[in-house]
């Protein structure tokens, strides 16, 4: 993929080394205790905890959750979806809120979802109903994001959620291949972007040092953290995972000016 260098006067915003200070954080998403046990060895940051990700994921029962936890100390966000619908409707709300409160009374520090409406824009009334339900914990808007369709109205509609902390985005649903070049512009366009951001889906070593030197702090990992990066071969590798951090640090510092060897 070619992306095209920022213009010097749009990345002044990031200049100032204070700007860059947060470090990177990991997310991998993991279906099984071994993936958990893994993910913690090779220094991620946080687990994303589903099931089904050959379909797009959906929340996995709260005896799974709680396996994982027993094999990690890092924070745990899971995954509320039912099924491949944008909203909710029904009995649907009643027991994602009922899923959540299980999640959290075993251990885990957010969940992962998000509502779409009827026009593909962000449903924000639902997800402050939501958030509401579970007040105090933070949650990311999940890649029903890139199926909007006017990203820039998007970015508006979510940053003024309750308790939202990140909005996993790869820039098009069909993956940081297509959609990179777009994140990179909006994060040196809007901190406030870079800040949420959650880059994911397709991540590639080729387009790290550019989200991170345009204000990105926030990455996810999938199938990139598998050997054959197939969710039905292999679980996720812990060398994986701790070259994916070893990479973002390096980004990091790089963006600092401090001196790697």
């Amino acid at each position: 993929m070619t992306i095209v260098s920022p213009d010097p006067e749009s990345t002044r915003v990031h200049s100032d080394p204070t700007a860059l200070a947060p470090e990177p954080l990991l997310e991998v998403v993991v279906l099984h205790p071994r993936d958990a046990e893994a993910a913690t060895a090779g220094e991620a940051d946080r687990l994303l905890v589903l099931t089904e990700p050959e379909l797009g994921g959906r929340s996995p029962e709260p005896a799974a959750v709680s396996a994982i936890l027993r094999e990690t100390d890092l924070p745990v966000r899971v995954l509320l979806r039912l099924d491949d619908g944008l909203g909710t409707t029904g009995g649907g709300f009643a027991r994602l809120v009922g899923l959540a409160r299980d999640y959290l009374t075993l251990g885990a520090e957010g969940m992962s979802f998000g509502f779409l409406d009827r026009d593909l824009e962000i449903d924000r009334a639902t997800c402050a109903e939501l958030a509401q339900e579970l007040t105090g914990t933070p949650w990311t808007f999940h890649r029903a994001f890139d199926a909007t369709l006017d990203a820039g109205r998007s970015w508006r509609d979510v940053r003024h959620l309750p308790g939202l902390d990140a909005v996993a985005s790869a820039g098009s649903t069909r993956g940081l291949g297509s959609g990179g070049e777009e994140l990179v512009r909006r994060c040196v366009a809007d901190s406030e972007v870079a800040a949420l951001l959650l880059a994911s889906g397709g991540l590639t070593t080729e387009l790290v040092p550019w989200l991170v030197r345009a204000g990105a702090r926030q990455f996810g990992l999938g199938e990139e953290a598998r050997q054959d990066g197939s969710w039905t071969k292999s679980y996720v590798a812990a060398d994986y995972v701790r070259a994916w951090r070893m990479l973002l640090d390096d980004a990091h510092h790089r963006a600092l000016g401090v001196p790697v060897d």
